[in-house]
């Protein structure tokens, strides 16, 4: 008997590890394609230089999103997460983000934060999912194509993993 053909074939399995440098180009590549006002190369190599916290989401050893957080004095702040745009709403995304929050509370932080624009709804879904609560409003934080756009500030209470 004739097997039926799949409608929906398997997804690659994703898998998240630190960020090195010959990654950066890559990084810089989707970062482009995802935002108006991108980070520049230099910034995420300056993020690995100073050891802030980076991490690659891989596809078949492709790099197809990243994370970048600082921790210190007890707070982690999410910096950048961004998933290539064919790879989003697969779970990428938020398998990245709690590899972040796993590494900030072991770091120690009790606090995670990040900002997002509110016109990031997708982003929003996802950091509300992950119990995140909006704790404030910087205005005009954002450089947008017809001045500035406002960042809602989102915080996370961490727990440290048993």
């Amino acid at each position: 008997m004739a097997s039926a053909p799949e409608l929906f074939p398997p997804a690659t399995p994703l898998a998240i590890r630190p960020m090195r440098s010959q990654d950066v180009p890559a990084v810089v590549s989707i970062e482009r394609a995802s935002y108006q006002f991108p980070w520049s190369e230099g910034i995420f190599r300056d993020c690995l230089r100073v050891g802030y916290v980076c991490r690659v989401v891989l596809a078949a050893e492709e790099v197809v999103g990243y994370g970048v957080m600082s921790v210190g004095a007890g707070e982690a702040h999410v910096l950048n997460l961004c998933i290539a745009e064919e790879q989003r709403c697969q779970g990428g995304g938020r398998a990245l983000l709690r590899c972040l929050l796993e590494c900030a509370a072991n770091s120690g932080a009790t606090e995670a934060f990040l900002e997002v624009r509110p016109s990031n709804t997708t982003a929003i879904r996802l950091y509300l999912g992950m119990g995140f609560e909006q704790v404030g409003m910087r205005r005009g934080y954002y450089q947008a194509v017809n001045g500035r756009e406002d960042a809602a500030v989102l915080k996370l209470p961490l727990k440290r993993a048993p």
